[in-house]
């Protein structure tokens, strides 16, 4: 069937920024759910599409990409979306940019760390959380966290700017997860907190639609019940 075709699996955090952002511009889209905790994405039939195995994965009308961060930048110009999600002024651009290069290796690896050693290993191999591992990216995710308020929110109403951007939207995804599974990352933090409202108030209903109503939100039930979410 021609059109766009999203591979996606709502507990992955890049997966659920995909989503939101093609929700919120109304952009229409078939939906290829691979369920990750079954391995669908690692069958032989999955690795035609994608050859690494991973989501989120695009394919528009033969035109096959992955990488949330490269899937966000090529759909805001594919659909020509409103140009505040990847601004054209070349400096605004560039913040968007820098967020996202230091966010791989910092605020993305820290979380994803944290929600992998409380959740998703235990779950995956029946085993003991490894509170050493869960220390060591509980500290990486308050220093992410610290810069995150300190650097990016210093003077700025969003990460980028004034307006909210696709860095925005990967970055709540990102915190969403360790704040499911029991992290609290609006302790110390009161501009991360207002931040994370604006967001949310700005991808709502869609933003509770694959956060509290989907799969992530059973991951609130068991280890966060009284969240605000």
């Amino acid at each position: 069937m021609a059109g766009l075709k999203v591979y996606f699996d709502l507990m992955s955090q890049p997966c659920r920024a995909v989503m939101l952002f093609l929700k919120v511009n109304n952009i229409s889209f078939s939906e290829k759910p691979i369920d990750l905790r079954h391995g669908e994405h690692l069958t032989e039939e999955f690795g035609k599409i994608n050859p690494m195995h991973l989501v989120p994965v695009i394919d528009n009308n033969g035109f096959i990409l992955t990488e949330s961060d490269a899937i966000l930048k090529y759909l805001t110009a594919y659909y020509s979306v409103a140009s505040h999600w990847y601004p054209e002024d070349l400096q605004n651009r560039a913040r968007v940019d820098e967020f996202c290069a230091w966010s791989h290796a910092n605020l993305s690896l820290s979380a994803s760390g944290f929600f992998e050693q409380q959740v998703v290993e235990p779950h995956a191999k029946n085993i003991p959380v490894n509170q050493e591992q869960l220390r060591k990216f509980s500290a990486e995710l308050d220093g992410s966290l610290k810069q995150l308020e300190s650097i990016f929110l210093k003077d700025r109403k969003y990460l980028a700017g004034d307006d909210i951007t696709i860095a925005d939207v990967m970055a709540v995804c990102e915190l969403m997860a360790p704040y499911a599974s029991g992290y609290d990352i609006f302790e110390g933090h009161p501009k991360i907190q207002t931040w994370v409202e604006l967001v949310k108030q700005r991808l709502n209903p869609h933003f509770d639609d694959v956060h509290v109503r989907g799969p992530l939100g059973m991951v609130f039930a068991k280890f966060n019940p009284s969240a605000n979410i």
